[in-house]
C-alpha cells in the first residue's frame, strides 16, 4: 500500500492505494473541494505508475466533505 499526501492538518485530503488483482483501490480521506483537488486527482488518475489498471475504485469512506466542484476537478484528467 502506498500513500499520497499527508493528513497533517485537520481535513486535509490524503490518499492511499492498494491492488487487489487487477483492481486499484484508492482510499481517500479528508475534505475534497476545488482547492484540494490535486491529491485525489493524482491518486485516482495517475498514481505512481504510468499504466493504470483496467479498474480503479474510489473508496470514499474516509472523506468528511466532498462538494461537486471537488468531485469534478478530481476526475478531470
Amino acid at each position: 500500500m502506498t500513500s499520497n499526501g499527508t493528513a497533517d492538518r485537520a481535513g486535509r485530503p490524503s490518499a492511499t492505494h492498494r491492488m487487489v488483482g487487477d483492481v486499484r483501490i484508492v482510499s481517500l480521506q479528508g475534505e475534497i473541494d476545488h482547492t484540494t483537488k490535486d491529491i485525489p486527482q493524482d491518486a485516482l488518475l495517475h498514481g505512481d505508475s504510468p499504466d493504470l489498471p483496467p479498474y480503479v475504485v474510489a473508496d470514499l469512506e474516509g472523506v468528511s466533505f466532498l462538494d461537486s466542484s471537488g468531485l469534478e476537478d478530481a476526475l478531470r484528467p
